[in-house]
């Protein structure tokens, strides 16, 4: 969507346009969802972030000023509902498994053990994610995921750009590392060493 797109869609909200808020929810409310979900691991609080972050925007339209991409004003709202909601007491990140949210569509050319390898390599990736720190996790989740640019995330997590890269630099060095040993283990099990 359009930056001038989104400006009048915020001023149709301004005068209670319903229609224009539910283009605006249509536009934004998946990528709010994906990036809720992976902070929080929980649907159900994920999907109740994407609600008080756009009821924020359906009570307060006009506080978008244009000094961020609209997607990354958003986001900064719903890590401060997430940090709020946090802290309240009300919910705990939750460290369930999310393989069965997770969408595996096979094609005609993958065979089980195809299917088999990557759901393991999809598990080795989020069990080396949860290792990360929080702040560490978001940098990667909204840099690789979302898209942003090193100087949006400084903007949504009220850091200098500076403190972004540093963070992303030892995320992927943790990645790295924690990936390698999880296909040492591997190897060495598949090897019947112990």
């Amino acid at each position: 969507m359009e930056p001038a797109e989104i400006v009048q869609l915020l001023e149709r909200i301004a005068r209670r346009d319903e229609s224009a808020f539910t283009q605006l929810y249509k536009a934004f409310s998946r990528k709010l969802y994906a990036y809720a979900l992976r902070q929080m691991n929980d649907p159900a609080a994920a999907e109740e972030i994407v609600s008080d972050t756009l009821h924020e925007v359906w009570v307060h339209p006009t506080r978008f000023r244009g000094e961020s991409q609209f997607s990354t004003w958003l986001i900064g709202i719903a890590r401060y509902k997430m940090l709020m909601r946090l802290r309240s007491g009300r919910a705990e990140p939750q460290k369930d498994d999310v393989d069965d949210m997770a969408e595996v569509l096979p094609s005609d050319e993958a065979g089980p053990f195809e299917l088999m390898a990557g759901r393991q390599r999809e598990h080795n990736v989020r069990h080396c994610m949860d290792k990360l720190s929080h702040e560490h996790r978001e940098c990667v989740h909204l840099v690789f995921f979302e898209g942003m640019s090193l100087g949006e995330v400084a903007q949504v997590q009220a850091c200098p750009e500076g403190t972004v890269k540093t963070r992303m630099f030892h995320a992927r060095q943790k990645l790295k590392n924690c990936l390698s040993l999880m296909l040492k283990a591997e190897g060495a099990k598949a090897n019947g060493e112990t």
